[in-house]
């Protein structure tokens, strides 16, 4: 039944009074069912379900939807893995049947729409970061570190360079030394000075030619921007190796400063915490990364060109570290990606870093009066404070008031990381939440301090589960549904 047709048949059955409507012949011609079904995958009787009403089924549901947290619900000031709100329209265009019906073994020629998308999302990632050459094709930000890695690899096989060694400064994302390891390279931490940032004599003195790669998350995880990126880069540069962003915290930036520009070799994105794709759950996810143009050869294909007046994907590429991504990646989360960037603009960008900047710093001044921030009074997008006075003076951990959050309506913060900082707690409002709901989270927190220890000790006292004990559930997940479970 076309499209018209449907719409005009909805429009009749909806008028009051009418007794009747002829249904339309459907044009699929009719097969009788054991010829569609093999016998072997037909079942003898129908299965054991319930008999349950419509109303009994959609109240379940909608009961059990109301018992979780989720940034339509709730606020979540989480650290380092970005929350911010995701807005209805980019699922609404990537809901569309011209996007979400496209099958990935359909020819270049039929999906031109999508890879112009890709392409366009390709070229504005390109300009972000002021690096040239763009694969949208790894699937998370630590797959894109992964594929960035492998990419630089390549590389230096190509031009007989013995390069073994990847440095990490000690506040790294802990995704960072695990990716460099999977990609075959040694690891060596470098030191941060007693104001956060990269010692730079520890730097210079771990430098030499074996050094592949230096990682450098910059904002870095407690908040701050390393004014000290350019003569970083140049240390590097000068024994040969190469600069990596971690892009994570791209939100405090873009628009304002492009990696590439103060020495960034390559980096990735997480297009879920800078440019609002649905987060959580595990995936599916996306992490595009950008190069400079002499590592363009070694990325993955394909990638998407423009060919004439049309697009393909380009797979005659030989110096290609290959796939590393099933067809060509997240189209789902790249096209939500489009969405945001061409709403916004390039302005539009620059204002959300500055509002996610603007957010975080008034935060930072109303909770660092009673939950000290060791490191400055100025933050960029996030800021780590610290409950180790809490702990030492009355035994109460930041677990205790993360946990205690939940009672008081918002969820907490990412809690003890990064490690150079005791009890840490990361909190990052994001550009998304207005002046009342900081000040109510402000507000939350300091009654929460001053609560009795006992009340602390044992929260949640409000939601269904209270303190599962997450080492066991890590260690054995019941993965199967059972009556009882």
């Amino acid at each position: 039944m076309r499209n018209r047709q449907a719409t005009q048949l909805l429009f009749e059955l909806s008028r009051p009074g009418l007794a009747a409507v002829q249904l339309p012949e459907c044009d699929v011609p009719r097969r009788p069912v054991d010829e569609l079904i093999p016998a072997a995958a037909v079942a003898a009787a129908p299965p054991p379900l319930p008999e349950l009403s419509e109303p009994d089924v959609t109240r379940h549901f909608v009961n059990l939807s109301t018992q979780n947290m989720s940034v339509d619900t709730h606020f979540y000031p989480l650290g380092s893995c970005t929350m911010k709100y995701n807005p209805k329209r980019n699922e609404r265009i990537a809901s569309m049947p011209g996007f979400a019906g496209l099958h990935p073994y359909q020819p270049d020629a039929s999906v031109q729409g999508m890879l112009e998308v890709l392409f366009l999302g390709q070229q504005m990632l390109a300009e972000i970061a002021g690096l040239p050459a763009v694969s949208l094709q790894p699937a998370a930000g630590a797959h894109g570190e992964l594929t960035a890695l492998l990419t630089a690899a390549a590389y230096f096989r190509d031009t007989g360079q013995a390069r073994t060694t990847v440095l990490l400064p000690d506040q790294a994302h802990g995704t960072n030394p695990a990716s460099a390891t999977v990609a075959g390279f040694q690891t060596s931490q470098v030191k941060s000075n007693a104001q956060g940032l990269v010692d730079l004599d520890d730097l210079a003195a771990k430098l030499d030619d074996r050094t592949a790669v230096f990682m450098i998350t910059n904002p870095n995880t407690l908040g701050l921007f390393d004014g000290q990126i350019r003569r970083i880069a140049e240390l590097v540069h000068d024994v040969g190796g190469l600069v990596y962003l971690d892009g994570a915290n791209m939100n405090a930036i873009m628009g304002i400063a492009r990696p590439g520009d103060f020495g960034a070799d390559m980096m990735h994105y997480n297009p879920h915490k800078t440019f609002s794709g649905p987060h959580g759950g595990g995936g599916p996810g996306a992490g595009p990364i950008a190069v400079i143009e002499k590592l363009a050869p070694y990325l993955p294909s394909p990638l998407v060109v423009r060919d004439g007046d049309g697009y393909r994907l380009d797979f005659d590429r030989p110096k290609s570290i290959g796939r590393v991504r099933t067809f060509f990646g997240n189209t789902g989360v790249l096209l939500r990606m489009v969405c945001y960037l061409l709403t916004h603009g390039g302005e539009g960008l620059r204002r959300v870093s500055e509002n996610a900047v603007l957010n975080a710093n008034y935060l930072l001044s109303r909770v660092k009066h009673f939950l000290p921030v060791p490191h400055g009074d100025r933050c960029m997008h996030e800021f780590v404070a610290s409950g180790s006075k809490l702990k030492s003076q009355r035994g109460v951990a930041t677990m205790d008031v993360a946990k205690r959050l939940l009672d008081r309506g918002f969820h907490a913060p990412t809690v003890y990381f990064p490690l150079i900082v005791p009890e840490a707690m990361m909190i990052e409002p994001t550009e998304t939440e207005n002046k009342a709901t900081l000040d109510a989270f402000a507000e939350a927190l300091f009654r929460i301090v001053e609560e009795p220890d006992d009340v602390l000790h044992e929260a949640p006292h409000t939601t269904l589960v209270s303190r599962p004990d997450e080492v066991q559930a890590a260690r054995n997940p019941i993965l199967k549904w059972t009556p009882n479970s």
